[in-house]
Parts: C-alpha cells; sequence; structure tokens
C-alpha cells in the first residue's frame, strides 16, 4: 500500500486527476484493504481538486480515522467556502475525542472568520490555548485574519502583540483588518511601523494601504506609495494597478486614474470596473456609463461586480429608465441570481424611491444576505417612510439575520428623525453590547442621532470616545452643535480638524457657516466663505451661499445681499430667495422683497409661504391695496399654509407632533432634549383629535422599536417593556 500512497501523493501535487480517480479504481478492484494512510492520501488528493463530495465518500467508508483525515475534511469544506461544514466538522472529531493538531485549529479559525462569527471564532481560540498546542505564526496568523474579519480589532491587536517573531504574512494581515474596518489612519500607522522594522513590503501590503489612502482620500500620500509601487517593481500586479485606479478617482484626480488605467492591460476587467466606480463616486455618471458601453462594445464580458459598479450611475430619477434596460441584460447574461448583483439592483432603485421595484426585486432574490436588507430599509428611510422601514427591521430579525455595522445607522437614523430619544438609548445599549461601538460609521451615527434630539453632551462624548474619526464624524459633531446654535463649540471642532490635519469638504463649510448665521456673525461668516474658495479650493454651492445671504439679510445689508446672489455662477435656488425674503421682511425693504417673491413664486408657484410673507411685509409699511390684492390671490387659489408642528414627550409615555395652532392657554411641557418651557395650552376637542391620531400611528412605530431593541438585546417583549418602566 506505500506504493499506492506515493502515487496517489504525487499526482495530488502534479495536478492529474483522471490518473488519481484511475489509481482509485485500481485500488478497489485489487480488492487489497486500505490502511489508513492510503485512506489519508486518498482523501487529500480529493480535497486537492476540490472534489469535496469524493473526499466526503472516501471518509465516511474509512474504518479508522485519525487527526489527519479529520483535517484533511476541515480544510477541504473550509477551502471551497463551506464553513458552516468545516465547523459542524471539527464539533465532531472533538466529540470523537481526538485532539486537533495546530493544522486543524487553523482550518477551523479560516472557516470562522469565513462566517464572521467572532463568537465561534474565541471558542476555537480558548480550545487552542487549552490544548497546549504552540501558538505557531500560522496559527496566529490565522487569528489575527479571523478577528479583523469579525470586526473585532482589540483581538487581533492583541494576538498581533504577543507574536514573537510577527512575519510579513502578519503585518499584511493585520493591516487588513484595520482596513476593513474602516480604520485607515491606524492602517497606515501599521504599514509605517512594518517599513521602519524592515519588513519587506509585497503587492498585498500595498493593496491594503492603497484602499486606506482612498478612503483617507489623501492624493498626496497615495502619490508617494505610488512611487514605493514603482520602486518595489509591483506595479504590474492587478490588484494594485486596480488599487491605484481607486485611490486617484477617491481623490477626485481622474485624470491621474485615467493615466494608469492608460498603462493596464485592457484585458484587465477589474481595472476597467475600478474606473467606473471612481467614475460613478465623483458623480460622473455619463463617464461611467460610456466607459461601461466601451468595456461592453470591446467584447469582454462584464463581471458581476461590473454590474454592481455600473448601476450607481442609474440612482437618479432622470435615467431610471436606461438602468431597468441594464436590469434585463443582467437578467439575460445570468447575473441576476447573484446576491451582490441583485442588491445593487435593489439599492438602484431605491435611491430613485421607486420602492415598490425595489421590494419587487427584493421578493426576487433567490438568495439574501443583510445587505439586501439593509438597502430596502435604507430606501424607506431615506423616504420618510419610518413606519414600513421598522416593520422591515422587525421581519428581518425574525428570519434570524443579525444587524451588522451597516443596519445599526439606519435605526439610529429613525431614532434621530422621528425622534426617539429613550429608543435611541437603548439601542447604543445594544451597540455596546456586540462591541460596534468604537467603529467609526456606527460611533458617527449615533453621535447624529443625540445631536438631532438636542443631547449635545452625549453626542460629544461619543465623538470623544471614538478612536478614530473620519471627515463624516467630524462633520456630523460640528454640524450638531451648528444646528442648536452652540457657535463657539461648533468652531472649536473646524479648529481642531485643521489642527489635526482633517481636510474640510463642502458639507463641513455649510455647518461653519450655518453656525455663524445662528449667532450673527457676518465678518467671520465671509472670511470662511473666502476661506474655503482660497485656502481649500472647495466650490461654494447653494447651501453655502444661502448661508451668506441670510447672514448680510438679517444684518440689514439686503442690498449687499442681493448683489451677492447676482454674482453667484449658479442659479440661485428658492432657498436662497426666501433668506433674502426673510431679512428683506425684518428690515422692511418692500423693493427687493417684492423682487424675492417673484423669484420664488417662478420656481414654484404654489408657494403660499411667500405670498404671506409679501403680504405681512405690505401690512407693516401701510400699503393696504397691495395687501388686500395679494390676500385676494391666495384666497382664489385656495393656498393655505402648512401648519408647523413641534415634538415633545409627555411624562415619558411618548413623543407627539403637537400642532402649533391647537395652543391657547399656558401650560409646562418638557421638550425632547429634558428642557422644560412655557407654553400656551389647547383646545380639549382638537387636542384630544390629533393625539389620538398620534397615538395610533407613533404608538405603533414605537412599539416597534421596543420589539426590535427587545429582540437586539435577547429578551422577550414582556421582559423587556417591564425593564424600561422601571
Amino acid at each position: 500500500m506505500s506504493s499506492f500512497s506515493r502515487l496517489l501523493r504525487l499526482f495530488g501535487d502534479n495536478r492529474s486527476l483522471p490518473k488519481g480517480i484511475a489509481l482509485h479504481a485500481k485500488i478497489i478492484i485489487s480488492g487489497i484493504p486500505r490502511d489508513i494512510y492510503t485512506n489519508n492520501h486518498l482523501l487529500s488528493m480529493y480535497v486537492k481538486f476540490d472534489r469535496i463530495v469524493d473526499a466526503r465518500k472516501v471518509f465516511d467508508e474509512m474504518p479508522e480515522r485519525n487527526v489527519i483525515s479529520w483535517t484533511a475534511l476541515i480544510s477541504g469544506y473550509s477551502q471551497i467556502g463551506k464553513a458552516e461544514k468545516a465547523l459542524e466538522c471539527f464539533s465532531l472529531m472533538i466529540n470523537d475525542c481526538l485532539e486537533p493538531n495546530y493544522y486543524t485549529f487553523v482550518s477551523a479559525v479560516s472557516a470562522c472568520a469565513s462566517l464572521g462569527d467572532g463568537r465561534v471564532g474565541k471558542e476555537v481560540h480558548g480550545r487552542i490555548y487549552r490544548s497546549g498546542v504552540d501558538f505557531s505564526t500560522p496559527v496566529s496568523n490565522s487569528l489575527v485574519n479571523m478577528y479583523g474579519k469579525c470586526g473585532l480589532l482589540k483581538s487581533a491587536q492583541s494576538v498581533f502583540d504577543a507574536m514573537l517573531e510577527p512575519n510579513l504574512i502578519s503585518w499584511t494581515s493585520l493591516l487588513s483588518c484595520y482596513n476593513q474596518q474602516g480604520e485607515n489612519s491606524k492602517s497606515l500607522k501599521i504599514f509605517v511601523n512594518s517599513r521602519r522594522l524592515g519588513v519587506r513590503t509585497n503587492e498585498f501590503a500595498c493593496a491594503s494601504i492603497l484602499s486606506a489612502c482612498a478612503g483617507l482620500e489623501d492624493l498626496k500620500l497615495g502619490m508617494q506609495i505610488h512611487c514605493l509601487v514603482i520602486k518595489c517593481a509591483l506595479e504590474f500586479d492587478k490588484f494594485v494597478q486596480t488599487g491605484l485606479i481607486n485611490v486617484y478617482t477617491k481623490c477626485g484626480d481622474l485624470n491621474l486614474a485615467g493615466q494608469v488605467f492608460s498603462e493596464v492591460n485592457r484585458s484587465n476587467l477589474a481595472a476597467w470596473t475600478s474606473l467606473i466606480g471612481g467614475y460613478v463616486q465623483q458623480d460622473k455618471r455619463l463617464e461611467a456609463i460610456d466607459l461601461f458601453l466601451k468595456l461592453h462594445s470591446s467584447g469582454i464580458r462584464p463581471s458581476e461586480r461590473t454590474f454592481s459598479s455600473v448601476l450607481g450611475a442609474f440612482a437618479d430619477a432622470d435615467v431610471i429608465e436606461v438602468g431597468m434596460q441594464l436590469h434585463a441584460l443582467i437578467i439575460k447574461m445570468g447575473y441576476g441570481s447573484f446576491v451582490h448583483v441583485g442588491n445593487a439592483v435593489l439599492d438602484c432603485y431605491s435611491k430613485c424611491g421607486l420602492l415598490q421595484e425595489s421590494l419587487r426585486t427584493f421578493e426576487e432574490m433567490d438568495e439574501r444576505d443583510i445587505v439586501s436588507w439593509n438597502s430596502l430599509i435604507s430606501g424607506h428611510v431615506g423616504s420618510g417612510q419610518y413606519e414600513y422601514a421598522i416593520e422591515l427591521l422587525t421581519d428581518m430579525l425574525f428570519q434570524g439575520y443579525k444587524p451588522n455595522l451597516y443596519t445599526y445607522p439606519l435605526i439610529l437614523s429613525i431614532c434621530g428623525d422621528i425622534p426617539a430619544t429613550a429608543w435611541g438609548k437603548q439601542t447604543h445599549c445594544c451597540i455596546i453590547k456586540h462591541t460596534f461601538d468604537s467603529n467609526v460609521i456606527v460611533g458617527s451615527a449615533l453621535v447624529d442621532m443625540y445631536a438631532k434630539c438636542g443631547i449635545l453632551n452625549a453626542a460629544r462624548k461619543v465623538f470623544d470616545y471614538l478612536t478614530s474619526k473620519n471627515l463624516i464624524s467630524w462633520n456630523t459633531m460640528l454640524s450638531g452643535y451648528a444646528q442648536h446654535g452652540f457657535v463657539r463649540e461648533a468652531l472649536e471642532i473646524y479648529s481642531m480638524m485643521l489642527e489635526g490635519d482633517i481636510k474640510p469638504n463642502d458639507v463641513t463649510f455649510i455647518g461653519v457657516l450655518s453656525a455663524c448665521a445662528h449667532a450673527g456673525l457676518l465678518m467671520e461668516g465671509l472670511y470662511y466663505y473666502n476661506s474655503m474658495i482660497r485656502d481649500h479650493g472647495i466650490a461654494p454651492r447653494q447651501e453655502h451661499l444661502a448661508s451668506i445671504v441670510n447672514l448680510l439679510a438679517r444684518k440689514g445689508e439686503t442690498r449687499r445681499a442681493y448683489e451677492f446672489i447676482r454674482s453667484f455662477h449658479m442659479e440661485p435656488s428658492k432657498v436662497v430667495w426666501r433668506c433674502l425674503l426673510s431679512g428683506c421682511k425684518t428690515h422692511k425693504d418692500i423693493v427687493l422683497g417684492r423682487l424675492a417673491t417673484e423669484k420664488i413664486l417662478s420656481i414654484d408657484a404654489e408657494d403660499t409661504s411667500a405670498h404671506i410673507m409679501l403680504s405681512n411685509i405690505y401690512s407693516e409699511a401701510k400699503m393696504w391695496h397691495e395687501t388686500a390684492q395679494l390676500r385676494k390671490v391666495i384666497k382664489e387659489k385656495a393656498m393655505k399654509k402648512e401648519t408647523g408642528c413641534s415634538w415633545i414627550e409627555l411624562k415619558n409615555k411618548g413623543i407627539f407632533p403637537i400642532p402649533c395652532s391647537v395652543f391657547t392657554a399656558r401650560s409646562e411641557l418638557r421638550m425632547c432634549n429634558g428642557k422644560k418651557f412655557t407654553v400656551t395650552a389647547f383646545h380639549s376637542a382638537s387636542f384630544m383629535l390629533f393625539m389620538s391620531e398620534a397615538h395610533r400611528t407613533l404608538g405603533r412605530i414605537q412599539l416597534t422599536i421596543l420589539k426590535i431593541v427587545g429582540r437586539l438585546i435577547g429578551m422577550n417583549l414582556a421582559s423587556f417593556l417591564d425593564l424600561v418602566l422601571l
């Protein structure tokens, strides 16, 4: 049998499957009993050829099995992506009282990494520790990789720090872990440390650090890494080429991205896909579609990833008809069954507001994952359909899907928009329980939720707790302060950004200018506006214009505000003219007030508030004839101003929108941020009618949120309600 074993090993190493199968047949025909060594070689041969069904059949027929037998089978399942089967075999091996070796542990840990199951991964880690198996470099590397893919970066770092001599794979694994979890600054520090210690750079490390540069949108750093790539002769690696294109597109330099692409072998589909995705991210949708058409006409068959990338170019109602044609092409080419392609189609319809189409796509998907649910829920949250979004969340949880890093921000968005402070806090508890609180994506969503609910102290605590902050984190905190009139704190955040070399973007300056507008800081506002253009090269948007016009108009400089509007390079929006109109009303500028109203009505002829504001300007100027004419127009068109609402919390029992028109007598209410204030109480009849409807709608939403939060922390609704009502 020893000769058979040697031949089986030889055929496996030489990738000669037909000869291996022929030898297996000869062994069966010979009738010679196979010993455990021959069976193990036969099993290993089938595993090497990914013939896992044949391997399992050989395994099941083995009269005797040892550690090598189990390890070969576990490794086979793990390699072909059947991680659940691998862990099932690992458990059966333990039950057979066989002690795994370090090869077995590596395969089991890899299976946990594939599933992203940190809990089982920790159990396997504990067994490795108890078994006394040496924490060799391959075992430690697999643990670092597993913890990283499960989002447990502290555990990954601890394993790495315990390694006596981490090798290139160790450093690359840790670098990849932080990069995959969006910790780009930490990834950069790890890469710099590895270079200082003389660790060689390979194509995988370069691809990871290029991804980090793209995440940081640091063009200068990306160009430095590009130089290192050339120095290390890695510029022809397809992963590195794709990474370079990704860096330049993320940093907005499409010319450099095009230069890299021109030097790439045109058969490199990943490069095509990366450039198409870059055009989509930079909102160059027509260029993305044009490049896709060139790819399609060149005879290169697009992959499922290519379709996923180009679908983002159709996430606009104006081109959705073409997007539907692309959807038909996807089905025709057989990619409709791919989960991530279905997710991209679903996301495309959701972003266009076609919720029925997105729901139909969701229901037609053969297989769904957490991304599918997130895309569907996100579409409904974005359209303000919170009640249906919460129902979808409930369905997702009851079908056994666990929320991930991108699900919690959706829940927090609902809590912030309703707003529902108590439910937001309970969701925060769930996030802490699942150790997601230090993640920059979830952390930014928590800051946003607390800021929208007016609890700025809590928002700042979460912000300060974040070990790694991205631009979104900074912008969210700054905007939170600005929206609530905390001007000094908002400008302090901006100063901290500059000191920390965080490059501000257009959203940053919307917050800064909004803060200046709140406090009436005209000179400061103009300084920041000019600095945005001069120092940071950011083209002003309508929001920036509106803030400056608001500042000038509130200071009584309505003529200067008008001249500022005239000098703007874009056609002003309705909001800009409304800011001017508001200033004209305050400072009784009839001429510009009439002009601003005309501009608003040319954009939206049914704008009731513009008519009413101009009517008030006429009234204050005692222009009764013009006032009467305007009131007549309002009456003839049956215009009615939409009633304003305030969200209030009554005795901790619920949050309800109260229309301003129902207040008549004095009473004390508590706002969602905890502050008390005196308002008029309400007509009992109109209030009860309104509160009845509010109870029905928001009561359903809040009860569903209670179910979701209870489900997340593993309690039934009755027990959870008892806890909440204590």
